[in-house]
C-alpha cells in the first residue's frame, strides 16, 4: 500500500497542479473519483494490466463522458506509464491536496447512535476551533462503541467512546 502511495504521489501532484492552473479542481475531483471507481471494479481491474488493451481503449473506458482534453491526456499519461491501477490512490491524494488548498479538514465521526443536526453543528464548531480550518463531517454509526464517539480527522484520532475508555481502563488495571 505504501509503495502504491509513493508511486501515485507525483501523479496526484501533477493532476492537482493542472486542475488548479485551469481553475477546474472540482471537475478534476469528480473525474478522478469516477475513473478510480471504474478502475476499482474487479472486472476492469483485471483488464488494466493486460498488454492487449490499447492505451486509448483504457482511457476511453476510464474517462467520464464530460472529461476535458487535459484530463484525457492525464489518463493517457497514466496508461503509457502503466499506472492506471493506481487511480484510487491518485484520487485519494488529489483530495488531500484539495483539502489542504481549501483549508478544509475532513473528519469521520463514528458514534454509538445517530447524532442530531445540532450535535453535529456543535462538534463541527469545536473541531473548527481545534484545527483552525473549516470541517467537513461524515458520519457513521457503530453500536459496538456502546456510547460516545470516535472522531477520525486524518492524522488525529479522538476516541471518546465508552468502548475505548473501557479498553484504556482494562490496560491500566492489567499493567
Amino acid at each position: 500500500m505504501s509503495q502504491a502511495l509513493t508511486l501515485a504521489r507525483p501523479y496526484a501532484r501533477a493532476a492537482f497542479g493542472a486542475a488548479r492552473d485551469e481553475g477546474r479542481v472540482d471537475a478534476w475531483s469528480q473525474a478522478l473519483a469516477f475513473s478510480a471507481q471504474v478502475a476499482s471494479d474487479p472486472r476492469v481491474a483485471g483488464l488494466l494490466p493486460n498488454p492487449g488493451l490499447a492505451d486509448a481503449d483504457a482511457v476511453a473506458l476510464l474517462a467520464p463522458q464530460a472529461a476535458d482534453a487535459a484530463y484525457t491526456r492525464f489518463l493517457a499519461l497514466l496508461a503509457q506509464a502503466g499506472r492506471l491501477p493506481l487511480l484510487a490512490e491518485v484520487a485519494g491524494l488529489f483530495e488531500q491536496l484539495r483539502a489542504e488548498e481549501q483549508r478544509v479538514v475532513r473528519a469521520t465521526v463514528t458514534s454509538a447512535a445517530a447524532l442530531s443536526g445540532d450535535e453535529l453543528d456543535k462538534l463541527r464548531e469545536a473541531l473548527k476551533r481545534r484545527f483552525g480550518r473549516d470541517v467537513e463531517l461524515e458520519t457513521a454509526v457503530d453500536a459496538s462503541l456502546i456510547g460516545g464517539a470516535v472522531i477520525d480527522a486524518g492524522d488525529v484520532v479522538i476516541d471518546g467512546s465508552l468502548k475505548g475508555k473501557l479498553a484504556r481502563m482494562q490496560t491500566a488495571l492489567a499493567g
